[in-house]
């Protein structure tokens, strides 16, 4: 597909924080690797930046609206580069990741960059990208069954699961 010849393609710069991830603390939150990704950008000469933020989604899920804008403007010609923290971040199913990196990127003339992963399209020393998207898709069913059994294990002894009381209830201050 031909890019418009009047603008400069967009360098897409693309955060995402799940619930999961947000329980990691500070070093995958939305404005580290908003931080991450703008010093990488200008260290490295990228212009017309645009930002897609998916805040609160997971990666298993490709249905983010911060994503699909991404795929629209991938689609329409617009974006020539897509920059992610890492390879998680982009998602969590290794064989949709591995769909947008290994072909439908390419295919659109998008060079894609995950920077902590040393992923760069255009060196094309990426072996080792399709071990990662599946190490990434299995640490999210990971915990997703660990989170799974620690609710379990607390409604069973009769602990809350939450950490506030459903609407209309008050938390026993003397069982806490």
């Amino acid at each position: 597909m031909l890019r418009q010849t009047n603008q400069q393609p967009i360098t897409a710069l693309y955060p995402r924080l799940s619930h999961e991830d947000e329980l990691q603390g500070e070093s995958n939150s939305i404005s580290n690797q908003k931080r991450i990704l703008e010093t990488y950008a200008k260290q490295n000469g990228f212009s017309n930046l645009r930002w897609y933020t998916d805040d609160g989604y997971s990666g298993a899920n490709f249905q983010r609206p911060g994503f699909q804008a991404m795929l629209a403007d991938i689609e329409a010609g617009k974006v020539g580069t897509v920059i992610v923290k890492d390879m998680s971040r982009l998602g969590r199913n290794y064989l949709q990741v591995g769909m947008y990196t290994e072909m439908i990127f390419p295919q659109k003339g998008v060079r894609f960059i995950a920077i902590n992963d040393g992923v760069d399209s255009a060196q094309g020393d990426n072996d080792f990208a399709p071990l990662r998207n599946i190490f990434n898709e299995w640490l999210v069913r990971d915990t997703s069954k660990k989170i799974k059994a620690v609710k379990r294990s607390k409604g069973m002894s009769g602990k809350p699961i939450t950490s506030k009381p459903v609407y209309g209830y008050l938390m026993d201050e003397d069982e806490n």
